[in-house]
């Protein structure tokens, strides 16, 4: 599996490379509920028109991301979407 991951293209398309990716993941010090929730609200409105945003929640989820911001959701929001694990 990992070489295909390393093969996927959608990722070059995607709208949070750049100079604001930084919001779809946690700063490396605490943040504030306030401020995580606003953080998380600007990576969703970049999501929002994401020409690649299907793929990158379908490769999050396929590969069981455990952290930031894919296809609009954050981790707990892609938890909720699959399955228990054995």
């Amino acid at each position: 599996m990992a070489l295909g991951i390393i093969h996927e293209t959608w990722n070059l398309k995607a709208s949070c490379r750049g100079p604001e990716s930084q919001l779809f993941f946690p700063p490396s010090l605490p943040e504030r509920r306030e401020e995580r929730e606003a953080r998380e609200a600007r990576a969703k409105r970049i999501c929002f028109d994401c020409p690649v945003l299907d793929d990158c929640l379908e490769f999050a989820l396929r590969v069981r991301e455990p952290h930031g911001i894919w296809g609009g959701l954050t981790e707990a929001e892609r938890r909720r979407l699959l399955p228990p694990e054995d």
